[in-house]
């Protein structure tokens, strides 16, 4: 009886033994799979965030197209602050260096008038672009976002000290922001139209909208908005001819010029849009040709956007 409690014990500890295995092997791998899928989940939560990180870096550095900082202004602080600002006392234009230069052209009878228009700067091309139009003695306009880096601060005031016009894009250029509400989309405008008079003393009465006022993903019928930025007497101004460099793809140089002259003999008044944006190098590398090819056309003169100047509008005001 004893030699068969004895081999019972072996064959009980033989048992808790393979219990104790069998509960191991199941528990290792299921330990695992909870370990790895904690680590997956860290490891995806940090790539989104460094991929946010990434794209600010981006955006403060080089000016990317689409900016993705977050607005930080509160609404009620703007709208306080925006009685500190009035148009008395105001340089409006941001034309008044270059406004004998141009009153001539402006009242030739017959003269084909070209606008050459740059979007989302400033930018590291900015400093080229402006170099460029300098080279030719052409004025500009420039749509401009919000930046507030003190080397694109000194864009800014590059822009109006030689004589080009300074326009409003966005202050964010989140679409999906801005075009929530008319009055979100006010809040934005109405920070950059402040940002830039305290950089330029400018306070910029001409604005396009991203995407153009025939966009489709603004959330708010454009209609009112465009009653919005009447109230506010500032003009905004879409455009009849495409650089074609708003695409992410890839454009030659000699594509963009194409695009820009094609069609230019059709319209009285051209506006070309064109993009101030890192990653916009053909459009800078195209700029001299098509400067060229527009001056050699007869009757035809590059100009700055200003108070005299047709706008061209995509939607109809009604």
């Amino acid at each position: 009886m004893a030699q068969l409690d004895a081999g019972q014990e072996v064959q009980l500890a033989k048992s808790r033994r393979v219990r104790r295995l069998k509960k191991l092997i199941i528990f290792v791998p299921f330990s695992a799979i909870v370990i790895l899928t904690a680590v997956c989940l860290f490891l995806g939560v940090r790539l989104h965030m460094v991929k946010g990180e990434l794209r600010d870096a981006l955006a403060r550095l080089e000016g990317t197209s689409v900016i993705d900082r977050e607005e930080t202004g509160d609404p009620v602080k703007a709208e306080e602050e925006s009685s500190l600002y009035t148009v008395s006392g105001v340089n409006e234009s941001g034309r008044k260096a270059v406004e004998i230069e141009t009153a001539s052209v402006e009242e030739e009878e017959g003269v084909h008038k070209v606008y050459l228009t740059f979007d989302d700067g400033p930018s590291s091309n900015t400093d080229q672009i402006l170099d460029i139009l300098a080279d030719y003695d052409v004025k500009a306009t420039f749509f401009v976002v919000g930046k507030e880096e003190e080397e694109y601060q000194a864009l800014y005031r590059r822009i109006v000290e030689e004589g080009h016009t300074l326009g409003m894009h966005s202050y964010s250029h989140k679409y999906n922001e801005i075009y929530q509400t008319v009055e979100s989309y006010s809040a934005d405008l109405r920070k950059l139209q402040e940002f830039l008079y305290d950089i330029t003393g400018v306070w910029c009465r001409y604005c396009r909208f991203p995407g153009g006022s025939s966009n489709t993903v603004s959330r708010v019928d454009m209609h009112e908005l465009i009653d919005y930025l009447d109230q506010q007497d500032i003009s905004y101004f879409d455009w009849n001819v495409s650089s074609g460099d708003a695409s992410s793809a890839y454009i030659s140089p000699e594509s963009i010029v194409r695009n820009c002259t094609a069609k230019l003999q059709e319209y009285d008044e051209s506006i070309i849009l064109m993009h101030d944006a890192y990653e916009k190098r053909s459009t800078v590398e195209a700029l001299p040709a098509l400067i060229e090819a527009i001056q050699a056309m007869e009757d035809t003169k590059i100009v700055p956007i200003t108070d005299d100047t047709e706008p061209i509008h995509h939607i109809s005001n009604d």
